[in-house]
């Protein structure tokens, strides 16, 4: 039986703040195979990577991403709630990330948050584009129009359906999308496990978030899910390599 993937969730999100250009390095330097990040898109336009739809949990800022400036989101301390070890690292924009990302082999695993406009995506695909890098990015969302019009604009970076909750046909819903995954809240996958066959049978991958136990990763690595997206990633390969 092959072993899921790791996707380090949110960078290695267990041991830095998330979403941090540290966090991204520690998840790196953990050999996860993927690292998945959150991008928000600010009032002028920059894709800026941060969860939620506002700073107010992550930085010493506070306000909505869609309504802040760039230069005021960039300059937030989103490390010091965390830990005072990691005061000023700040709010990085998914440029600086593809940056650090480049010269290793890990992929990127890009959630764009919703609902975004049509610019906010363009601006997100011309980001991955104009570096080469659309072979590394698989960029993912739980809004169906975020994926159509990334489909449009680039037919060539690849796609995941992000969910929750399983749709009555998923299979369906990802290839409604132009989807090569489906990534499923892990409750929805142990709650109707069976789907992980029925995605793989239809040559479509499933990626399930966010999976921190071991006797979850032992339940989805039976199931013969792709790739695992937790916060833990050094943990995780830990346990894969063991006989």
């Amino acid at each position: 039986m092959r072993s899921p993937l790791t996707v380090a969730h949110r960078g290695y999100s267990a041991i830095a703040p998330e979403n941090t250009l540290a966090a991204v390095e520690a998840a790196l330097r953990s050999g996860a195979e993927y690292v998945e990040i959150d991008v928000h898109s600010t009032a002028d336009g920059v894709p800026v990577v941060v969860h939620d739809a506002t700073v107010d949990r992550t930085t010493d800022g506070t306000g909505e991403v869609a309504s802040l400036t760039s230069g005021y989101v960039t300059g937030l301390d989103a490390g010091a709630w965390y830990s005072p070890v990691y005061a000023g690292q700040r709010v990085p924009t998914l440029d600086q990330v593809l940056d650090l990302l480049a010269p290793s082999h890990a992929l990127l695993l890009l959630e764009v948050k919703g609902p975004r406009t049509r610019a906010d995506v363009a601006r997100i695909v011309e980001t991955v584009m104009s570096r080469g890098l659309a072979d590394r990015v698989l960029l993912q969302s739980f809004d169906e129009q975020v994926l159509h019009d990334a489909r449009e604009l680039a037919p060539e970076l690849r796609r995941a359906l992000l969910r929750d909750e399983l749709d009555p046909d998923p299979v369906a819903a990802a290839k409604a999308v132009g989807a090569v995954s489906y990534n499923p809240y892990i409750p929805a996958v142990l709650g109707r496990p069976d789907v992980v066959a029925e995605l793989n049978a239809a040559g479509l991958g499933c990626m399930v978030f966010t999976v921190d136990e071991p006797e979850h990763w032992r339940a989805l690595t039976d199931l013969g899910v792709d790739a695992i997206i937790t916060n833990r990633p050094a943990a995780l390969r830990g346990w894969l390599s063991q006989p």
